[in-house]
Order: C-alpha cells, then structure tokens, then sequence
C-alpha cells in the first residue's frame, strides 16, 4: 500500500455479483484494497435491507458494489470509466434479463471531485461510445447515503460459485 489515504467508490450497474466480480478480476492487486456488495440508494424509511425485500422493489435501493480503492495505484476516473465499459448503461432500471430498480445503473458519489469526476467521464463516454450509436446513459450520478452490506453469501459470490448467474452484459464492451 502506497502512503495515500484510501478512496471509496460505489457503483450500481445490475446485479451486484457481475459488477464485484469484474471489478476484483481487472483491479485486484492493482488499485483495488477491499469490496463489498451491498444496498443503497433507496427510501429512507426502509433501513437495513435484506435481498429478498430489496428484490420487491419496494424498498428503492440498489444493488452496489462498495470500492475502497488506492488512489495512487488506480484513479477515480479510470474506475468510473470502466464502470461504464461493464454494463449497459443506457437502460432504465435493467441489465439484461435483470428489471426493477434493484439494477439501476448509478454513481454514487463521496466527495464533490468523485461528483465533478463522473459528470465528465460520463460526457466523454457519451460523446465516444453512445452518440454514434444514437443512445443515451440514462446513469444516475447521485450523493452517496447510507449503506447497508449483503448478506454474507452474496460477498464474491461468483469466486465462490464460478457457475452461478452472471449478467451477460457484465463485460468488457470496448
């Protein structure tokens, strides 16, 4: 570990196995210290979610990946952008097959830079992958609230269950 102090980073991009699992595959040992899956981004009166009600929607929370992450190793920017190179980010509320609010693509941001960071990565992605194709990010970029961790089985789920359901458009798509 460098001499920096470490950054967190939350993403929401579908279900939260594909998007850790990718994460830990390109950036573990290269910038990524620590995830850890979870729920955020919902109704204030719903506090410590579980899957099973997150799933019903009536909570509003997202699926998330919780990032804390060595800024002098890997940059905010570099991660946002590979943030969008994973999902589709131009769906309302769906990562494939996955529909409901639960797989909502959004940022989560912790600082005013992280906010200042993913409003330009986002134009330049924009303007680079999604105007020649005449699509549009749809992606939330929102404050950071409370978070609540997943159930312990859902924590890199697909490293303990390489078969399991993965999201087909948790790839690499440029």
């Amino acid at each position: 570990m460098s001499g920096a102090k470490p950054e967190v980073a939350t993403f929401a991009a579908g279900c939260f196995w594909g998007v850790e699992h990718i994460f830990l595959k390109h950036y573990k040992n290269k910038g990524i210290l620590k995830t850890a899956v979870g729920y955020t981004g919902g109704k204030d009166d719903f506090k410590n979610p579980d899957y099973k009600t997150v799933c019903t929607g009536a909570t509003d929370h997202a699926e998330a990946v919780r990032i804390e992450f060595d800024p002098e190793q890997v940059k905010y920017d570099e991660l946002v952008e590979f943030f969008y190179r994973t999902h589709e980010p131009t769906t309302v509320n769906r990562q494939g097959a996955d529909t409901g609010t639960q797989y909502r693509s959004a940022i989560f941001y912790h600082t005013r830079e992280q906010l200042e960071i993913a409003k330009r990565v986002t134009e330049e992605v924009q303007k680079k992958h999604f105007d020649p194709k005449g699509e549009k990010i749809v992606t939330d970029i929102v404050p950071a609230g409370p978070w609540y961790d997943a159930e312990d089985y859902h924590q890199e789920y697909l490293f303990k269950n390489p078969t399991g359901y993965q999201c087909p458009t948790h790839r690499l798509h440029w």
